[in-house]
């Protein structure tokens, strides 16, 4: 009968996604491996005396194998959610090293793009949250690097903002503002579709895999939050993500100023 077969074809698109998920999840195991094996003996070429040709090289092959590595973590992400075996681990952690940790690495991207980087955190900020630093730092790269990639000149601004919702919980807004390229309205319902590039003929020169933002959108909702984005085609596109979390330490973070520490 039509439903029988309705049924065994199911059955068979669902293992075929099951293996399809299996052999993307090895694979990519097996490809950090080697991976890690030329960003650690590249480090150690770093370290020695060596010629500033060769320390140029090496610093073009560190940056290679971090972007080589972020795309096999976004396969590997994509095929743990696809298959349910996402999960969100909370912790406490502490808002001002997560923060600065987040900076330089954005700020090095910008600075070789000649990009100027601001960053502005509300003083009231606890100096200790509980949620998954990692998914969230995950979330914010992923939203920065796009910022860095997609502007050719001018800025990219994170700010973050709170307010308390209930007793021991606060609401946490990150925005990130750019002056890149910008979005048209008709694709920004595409934005976080996984693997489709928008306006393709601009952007072929820009690297990844396009699944940046389909992954930072499950992420968010599998918090609990929101991310929403407002974009003027050719003047820039603000990214707004707010998600609620639980107060670990009510000291405030006071004035924090990440600008000069780089």
């Amino acid at each position: 009968t039509e439903k029988e077969i309705a049924e065994q074809q199911k059955k068979e698109i669902e293992e075929l996604n099951k293996a399809q998920n299996t052999f993307f999840s090895s694979m990519s195991h097996e490809i950090r491996t080697p991976i890690n094996t030329i960003i650690g003996l590249n480090e150690m070429i770093l370290r020695e005396d060596v010629s500033d040709e060769v320390a140029d090289d090496a610093r073009n092959i560190r940056s290679a194998s971090k972007m080589l590595l972020q795309l096999i973590n976004d396969i590997l992400d994509m095929s743990k959610i696809e298959s349910g075996r996402m999960e969100i681990t909370s912790v406490a952690y502490d808002t001002g090293a997560m923060l600065s940790d987040l900076v330089a690495m954005v700020w090095i991207r910008a600075k070789e793009k000649n990009l100027a980087f601001h960053v502005d955190v509300d003083p009231m900020l606890p100096m200790a949250l509980y949620g998954d630093e990692v998914r969230i730092k995950q979330i914010l790269i992923n939203i920065l690097n796009n910022a860095v990639k997609y502007t050719q000149e001018g800025s990219v601004t994170l700010s973050i903002q709170c307010k308390r919702t209930q007793k021991g919980k606060m609401l946490v807004t990150y925005s990130v503002a750019d002056t890149g390229m910008g979005i048209k309205k008709e694709n920004i319902p595409y934005l976080f579709t996984a693997f489709k590039r928008v306006d393709e003929e601009k952007n072929r020169h820009i690297e990844g895999t396009g699944l940046g933002l389909s992954i930072v959108k499950q992420f968010v909702e599998m918090m609990g939050g929101t991310i929403t984005v407002n974009s003027i085609y050719t003047k820039g596109s603000t990214f707004v993500i707010e998600l609620e979390q639980d107060i670990a330490d009510e000291q405030e973070i006071g004035e924090l100023n990440l600008e000069t520490r780089h």
